[in-house]
């Protein structure tokens, strides 16, 4: 048996490659080929394409660019062959999970598959083709998707007023937090305080610090909520807004989100939803019902983007009417003679541009694409089977609940929190062991070590494009690595061995990072 099938054999029952024991007996092709970037294969003079003659009037490149932004060189670009780039990019591909090939839990980033319908019509020539600069007057098309996408997330999100500029979440985060600060200042109060629960995404802390504003943290309660108590002793005329996620990255809703949003408006603050978790509530209820001011969606999440990797992404962002007048500009109108436009001008509040452009234009097409197709049900059954693919999870994984108990016990909503605390204590492997055994039996890690309240955390979202014979394997496969691991730790202490590369030395790359690759010299040596 090759080495190659031999470690595959491996993937598919969990063990090791060669059967027995934390070492493995072959490495997988991958894994002895050190990996090259383009710029180290080729050879001088070799081609991919030729491109055909000029046929415009030449035009000197001093008239385009002075001579002082300009190479003194050509730049060193790899000459490479066709043959050379196809397999250069598909074996990258390879080396990467991905969700086309495996499931892929990861918790708050609701990664779910893509309809491919969505990415014919985006690719169509109208859509891919259409240029940046356009006149709005000749993209009228693309300026009627945009409003109703507008209009289609008001309605989702129970607030009037769209804007689909913000590039992606924590870029609506932060449009959000600026807003919420241009309203109190436009009152002419002074607040420097931003509210968050210690559940809070990550990237919350983030936002507030480059609104120029102050962190406080809201804890949480025994059953997975906000604590009301320690909200009230926070809530006073100094906090502009809190940042909510409902349900929070627990998994939990919070029963209690009329009581938060009153105390929090008795105070004289906005309310501010982070909509990463959205695919648990569409069509089920709305921010804007719940009391909340202000509204981020994540297209590339709740609405089925490929995302990952640094993008593409698309944060929207909906407000009420009192947040309205700071909207950003150039916002999208419609005429009385049914045509659309982008008007900058009549808007003296606005907090102004936050990007080039109008955002993401694919992503917009997508989301739109992917609303028209579900429908007000549709949306609606997509987030009660989000949740119920979770609830079914979670039960399944109750059997190992000595080693992974629920960090919460009670219903959740589209993801749910375990603790790997006693699987440390009696198994003596981490959380990371079991996320990285986990790759071995053909599925990517859920979130783990967040949120950071609980110990050892694991955080699961199934959504709910997986099957249940999906969720069933997932759940066999945490069950025998458990199992596993009470014969011989080591197994999963070594994991993984059947990927592209082995453990890495994640704490390292993060302390030394290597960010540049020197260049092989002119001549190819």
């Amino acid at each position: 048996m090759s080495a190659l099938s031999d470690t595959r054999t491996g993937a598919r029952d969990g063990r090791p490659p060669g059967g027995t024991g934390a070492r493995p007996l072959a490495e997988t092709a991958q894994q002895r080929e050190r990996a090259r970037t383009i710029f180290e294969k080729g050879a001088p003079g070799r081609r991919a394409f030729e491109p055909p003659a000029l046929d415009v009037p030449r035009v000197d490149p001093d008239r385009l660019l002075p001579q002082r932004f300009r190479r003194s060189e050509p730049a060193r670009l790899p000459e490479v062959s066709e043959p050379e780039i196809v397999r250069h990019y598909v074996n990258l591909s390879k080396r990467n999970f991905d969700l086309d090939s495996g499931f892929y839990p990861l918790g708050s980033c609701t990664m779910k598959h893509n309809p491919r319908l969505h990415e014919r019509v985006a690719g169509l020539a109208g859509h891919a083709r259409l240029h940046p600069f356009q006149h709005p007057g000749r993209a009228q098309g693309a300026l009627e998707l945009m409003w109703r996408l507008e209009r289609a997330l008001s309605e989702i999100s129970g607030l009037p007023h769209v804007s689909l500029q913000p590039s992606a979440g924590s870029h609506g985060e932060l449009a959000g937090v600026l807003l919420s600060r241009a309203y109190h200042e436009d009152r002419g109060e002074t607040r420097t305080k931003v509210l968050t629960p210690d559940t809070a995404h990550g990237t919350n802390p983030a936002t507030v610090a480059m609104a120029g504003l102050e962190v406080v943290k809201v804890g949480t309660s025994p059953d997975g909520g906000v604590d009301l108590d320690d909200l009230r002793a926070k809530a006073d005329e100094s906090v502009a807004c809190l940042m909510l996620t409902n349900p929070n990255t627990l998994g939990v809703f919070d029963s209690n989100i009329r009581e938060i949003a009153d105390i929090v408006h008795g105070v004289g603050a906005t309310l501010y939803y982070d909509g990463a978790n959205l695919n648990a509530i569409m069509g089920i209820t709305r921010p804007g019902d719940m009391g909340f001011d202000i509204v981020h969606f994540n297209l590339h999440k709740s609405f089925t983007q490929p995302h990952g990797g640094g993008g593409p992404g698309s944060g929207p962002i909906a407000v009420s009417d009192r947040i309205e007048p700071y909207l950003m500009t150039p916002r999208i109108v419609r005429l009385e003679d049914g045509s659309f436009d982008l008007r900058e001008d009549g808007y003296p509040k606005s907090i102004g541009r936050l990007r080039g452009f109008q955002g993401n234009y694919g992503c917009f097409v997508r989301a739109y694409a992917y609303i028209c197709s579900l429908g007000a049900e549709g949306l609606r059954d997509a987030s009660e089977t989000a949740v119920l693919n979770a609830n079914y999870l979670m039960a399944r994984l109750r059997a190992v609940a000595r080693y992974l108990p629920p960090a919460y016990e009670r219903t959740c909503m589209h993801e749910f929190v375990l603790s790997g605390a006693p699987m440390k204590r009696e198994l003596g492997i981490k959380t990371l062991d079991l996320a990285k055994r986990l790759l071995d039996h053909g599925f990517h890690p859920p979130t783990v070590y967040f949120p950071l309240l609980v110990e050892e955390a694991l955080l699961i979202e199934p959504t709910e494009t997986e099957t249940r014979e999906t969720l069933d394997a997932f759940a066999d496969a945490i069950r025998a690595i458990l199992a596993e691991a009470e014969e011989d730790s080591e197994i999963a202490r070594a994991a993984p061995y059947t990927t592209p590369v082995r453990r890495l030395d994640e704490a390292g790359a993060a302390k030394r990072p290597v960010v540049r690759q020197a260049l092989p010299a002119a001549d190819g040596s």
